[in-house]
This record gives structure tokens, sequence and C-alpha cells, in this order.
């Protein structure tokens, strides 16, 4: 996949997951909210994308050349300044 794939495979994705699961800034607060309950302290929305991309990359290490991960990773960035 070249650069320019890759991105407009992620733009699909995204469009894919907010039919699938509704508006990104309500599922991520959403996954914060159950995850300060979780962890016994607050957690931000932004904070669940940097932890998925977090995971995302520590899987890319095993595998860089795993598209779906590097999608993710694109996909979770993306969604930083929606969400945040």
């Amino acid at each position: 996949m070249t650069s320019w794939s890759i991105l407009g495979h992620t733009a699909k994705v995204l469009e894919e997951r907010r039919d699938d699961y509704g508006d990104p800034a309500e599922q991520f607060r959403a996954i914060a909210d159950r995850w300060s309950i979780t962890l016994g302290m607050p957690v931000t929305p932004a904070q669940v994308a940097l932890c998925m991309i977090d995971l995302k990359l520590t899987r890319l290490t095993y595998d860089p050349r795993h598209a779906d991960s590097v999608v993710d990773v694109i996909g979770y960035a993306a969604l930083l300044r929606e969400i945040g």
C-alpha cells in the first residue's frame, strides 16, 4: 500500500466505524468513564486515544508491516482533535 492509499483506506474505516458505533466523541467519553472506574483515576477521551495508539505501536514493533495496525494508529491520531 502506498501512503496515499493507506490514508484513503483509513478515512473509509473511520466512516465505517462511525456508522457502526456512532459519534467518536461519545464513544471515547464512554471508554474514558469505564477506564476511570477500572483504574481508580480520571481518564480523558484523549488519553484513551493515546493509549490505543501506544497499544498499536507496541504491536507494530512485532510486525512493522501489519497494515491494520498502521491504519489504526492513523485513525486514532486523526480522532484526537475531534474527541479532545
